[in-house]
């Protein structure tokens, strides 16, 4: 059973389990794409362990609220907005499906469809990177490309971290 002892072997013990989930069950070997998809599994992971969202209620974000408010910033500010639509959406599509599956009606985002949103928010975050951010912006467009790939290499790893358990 594994057991962290210090903050580097959570993040070690993710990377191992995405990289394993892409790699070996899905035979993506796109070491950028499978590295962002770890990052954000570990960053997310460590916040929701340390910061409960603000409502008190756990679950799925408020996409619809956030996609309206993207729309009104900046350029470089909706590009973070935008982004961490994707990440909060990809998250929770793949680790957490039946999460996104009950989502309560009378909520904004009831009838939104989830997966499409994040995917969207992706290629709208690649489309407003400014030109000398080439990588970012390839990142992001990969990202929406391939994000029914992520969420089902995300569903690997839960099985794995599953199993490891």
């Amino acid at each position: 059973m594994f057991a962290a002892r210090e903050p580097a072997d959570i993040e070690r013990f993710f990377r191992g389990l995405t990289e394993y989930a892409f790699h070996s069950r899905l035979g993506v070997v796109d070491p950028q794409l499978v590295d962002y998809v770890a990052t954000l599994l570990v960053r997310f992971l460590r916040h929701d362990a340390l910061a409960p969202p603000p409502s008190g209620e756990r679950g799925p974000p408020d996409v619809a609220r956030r996609l309206v408010a993207a729309r009104d910033h900046e350029a470089h500010q909706a590009v973070i907005e935008y982004q961490q639509i994707g990440d909060s959406t990809l998250f929770w599509s793949g680790l957490y499906p039946e999460a996104v599956a009950r989502r309560q009606p009378g909520r904004p985002d009831h009838l939104l469809d989830f997966r499409e949103a994040g995917r969207q928010a992706y290629w709208l975050a690649s489309t407003l990177e400014p030109d000398d951010a080439a990588e970012e912006r390839l990142l992001f467009e990969r990202l929406s490309h391939d994000y029914e790939l992520c969420v089902e290499g995300l569903g690997e790893v839960r099985r794995a971290w599953g199993d490891a358990a």
